[in-house]
């Protein structure tokens, strides 16, 4: 089993900045894409920004500019640094993980979220 343990979200007033992390524990061979997405009240859940192992990083065109998604490799843990934050980014964040296991399994984890509310 795999836990991921996302920290850092909270409340912070629009223009502001946030830093939120996740670290993946467990029995862990290999942690291969992650991510993190984030639902609002009356809303599916969505992509906020992806980074695989190798660092590539993909974002939601809402975020571009704003967040930037980074990774520890040695410490299974991903990070989202969100910068000039508007009333709209207000959400439950989760961290999202797709994990190789020890003999080879494979399956995707998910975090219990984090609230971001971002006052106007």
């Amino acid at each position: 089993q795999v836990q991921l343990v996302e920290s850092g979200g909270g409340l912070v007033q629009a223009g502001g900045s946030l830093r939120l992390s996740c670290a993946a524990s467990g029995s862990i061979f290999r942690v291969n894409a992650m991510g993190w997405y984030r639902q609002a009240p009356g809303n599916q859940r969505e992509l906020v920004a992806g980074i695989a192992r190798s660092g590539n990083t993909n974002y939601a065109d809402s975020v571009k500019g704003r967040f930037t998604i980074s990774r520890d490799n040695a410490k299974n843990t991903e990070y989202l640094q969100m910068n000039s934050l508007k009333p709209e980014d207000t959400a439950v964040y989760y961290c999202n993980a797709d994990v190789t296991h020890w003999g080879g399994s494979r399956l995707t984890y998910w975090g219990k979220g984090t609230l971001v509310t971002v006052s106007s």
